[in-house]
């Protein structure tokens, strides 16, 4: 169904954490599965982290460019995914880089692996949840953002994450309308962590809101750092139950904008010799 780039800001974490709560919410209609893939090119934290370094093996997406420059990026890539959902494989995590001196190996893979994951959706039912980091999707990686239903850029309504939003938002919509997906891709994912409402940032950033997660470094923390605060509370938490409703509410706007960008139906006029009596009226 979709491919959601979330896209953080510099000065304002939130990216990942955002990234994986969508993705451990995220709706599976019809027997869909998700996958939240680490593309932060200054490297991925979700193995030391929410899975507190339980990795099985030494997968991630530093395994990719051997196989990119080898014909089997597809193969490769289903190795790479570790399951979040106890072995139902209905939640999957792609690990990000291992450290940011993998970056540069990864220039010439970033448009492929757009494509692939643009194209999953499709051929395996997966749906994708990209984190960008706080500066990823630039250069080459752009391609991430252009293949993207839908753009997710993280702010904290803060006076300091106001500040550094302006630019990353900026240059994001100037992007996506240069390029000719066009800004209407792009919308805001709020942290309530400030005096500003939804609709100030909104209008200062002129870019509309989809979601807000709330402010709740407990619960976050547990995706962040492996925090302990037992699986009950974690689910019930304040962060986990506004991300199932956010979840809805990008998966409601993703259909929404590929209904408006399906093609329309040409209706051609009927031939007038179809027509009875039409051959003698047009004379």
């Amino acid at each position: 169904m979709a491919l959601i780039a979330v896209a953080g800001c510099p000065g304002a974490p939130g990216a990942t954490t955002a990234a994986l709560a969508l993705a451990m919410s995220w709706p599976l209609v019809e027997g869909r599965h998700v996958i939240m893939a680490e593309c932060d090119p200054d490297g991925g934290s979700v193995v030391a982290g929410a899975l507190r370094g339980g990795t099985p093996g030494p997968q991630g997406l530093q395994n990719l460019p051997v196989a990119a420059r080898t014909g089997r990026l597809n193969e490769a890539f289903w190795r790479q995914l570790l399951d979040l959902s106890d072995g139902a494989k209905q939640r999957l995590v792609l690990p990000g880089l291992t450290n940011p001196g993998q970056s540069p190996g990864m220039q010439s893979v970033w448009p492929q692996l757009a494509d692939l994951m643009a194209g999953i959706d499709v051929t395996a039912q997966h749906d994708v949840i990209a984190d960008l980091g706080r500066r990823g999707g630039t250069d080459s990686a752009a391609s991430l953002v252009l293949r993207a239903d839908l753009v997710l850029a993280v702010v904290r309504t803060t006076l300091r994450g106001v500040h550094h939003a302006e630019h990353r938002v900026r240059a994001l919509a100037e992007d996506l309308d240069a390029r000719g997906v066009g800004r209407d891709a792009l919308r805001l994912l709020l942290i309530p962590a400030g005096p500003y409402t939804a609709a100030e940032i909104s209008e200062r950033l002129s870019v509309p809101v989809a979601a807000e997660l709330p402010f709740d470094p407990k619960a976050a923390e547990v995706l962040s750092d492996g925090t302990d605060i037992g699986e009950r509370r974690f689910k019930r938490s304040d962060l986990m139950r506004h991300a199932a409703n956010a979840a809805e509410t990008v998966h409601s706007l993703v259909l929404q904008r590929r209904e408006q960008l399906a093609p329309r139906p040409v209706h051609q006029a009927p031939d007038r010799a179809a027509i009875p009596g039409g051959a003698h009226a047009a004379r």
